[in-house]
């Protein structure tokens, strides 16, 4: 497993792989990985011959007031766990190196941001696509794989990739969870004992509101409401619980149809994002 530092020589690594005939797959993280990144590494190592995984704490997707600086990092227990994969080159640039001080070019999506962790993140997805974007100028992979906790991400890149006609293959991977329901989050390890215990209310509501819709509720506020206060209820305080389109996602009014079902939580200081799909008829997909 290759440690890459630099901008250049990821760049010329990534096209020597692909003059060689080799296809790469890309699993971009912010590091602090947990089984989580390591299922998206496996399915990564599915799709393609070589595998790089990306690890940059991207300053230019975090607000004014976020985590940023206290953003977990642990660089030597990351290596040591993808060292136990099928891992080609790990990608661990510095911010100076992949922002020059007079950078002034951002990549902004019109509608998509527009919604869910975007309404109160300004900017965030624009830090997210531009930062993506310049992974797959310098990594040159085939395919990037993305997990589906942070839907609205992955809508956003896909987006990205489909309008700006980037030759990249997205690939989907399904939220991995703790025992209890819990998404995996590198930003579970703020949780307190208590907070801890309290956290998978969000899934255990995400679902109970899943199997309404597959019961044949229509309503998406009589949804909202009744998740909303289970949350409430464990105390945690909803910034978002939203029954929203897969593709546009914009706010239903009725559920006909396949919904994607989101929430964004705090306990305590933590911000804690999930979702699930429903479909009338099913319930959870």
């Amino acid at each position: 497993m290759n440690v890459v530092l630099s901008v250049q020589e990821m760049r010329e690594i990534s096209e020597k792989v692909r003059r060689s005939g080799d296809t790469i797959a890309l699993v971009p993280t912010m590091g602090a990985l947990h089984e989580g990144h390591l299922a998206l590494v496996r399915e990564a190592a599915r799709q393609s011959s070589r595998v790089t995984v990306s690890i940059f704490v991207n300053p230019t997707q975090f607000g004014p007031n976020e985590d940023f600086e206290r953003y977990p990092r642990d660089l030597e227990g990351d290596l040591r766990k993808l060292g136990k994969l099928k891992v080609d080159h790990v990608f661990v640039p510095d911010a100076a190196s992949m922002y020059a001080k007079d950078a002034e070019t951002r990549v902004e999506l019109a509608r998509l941001p527009n919604h869910l962790c975007g309404l109160n993140r300004v900017g965030h997805f624009s830090g997210v696509a531009t930062v993506v974007l310049k992974l797959f100028n310098i990594c040159r992979p085939d395919v990037a794989v993305f997990g589906l906790k942070d839907y609205q991400q992955v809508r956003v890149i896909e987006k990205m990739v489909a309008d700006l006609d980037v030759p990249v293959r997205v690939v989907r991977h399904p939220t991995v969870r703790e025992p209890d329901g819990l998404a995996m989050s590198s930003r579970n390890a703020y949780l307190s004992a208590e907070e801890r215990a309290r956290a998978p209310v969000i899934y255990a509501t995400l679902r109970r509101m899943a199997e309404a819709v597959g019961r044949g509720e229509k309503d998406p506020e009589a949804l909202v409401r009744s998740g909303r206060a289970r949350i409430e209820e464990a105390m945690g305080k909803v910034e978002y619980l939203s029954v929203v389109d897969p593709d546009t996602l914009d706010d239903v009014q009725v559920v006909d149809r396949p919904v994607v079902i989101a929430a964004a939580v705090r306990f305590g200081n933590t911000r804690l994002i999930d979702n699930v799909m429903a479909e009338p008829g099913k319930g959870l997909k």
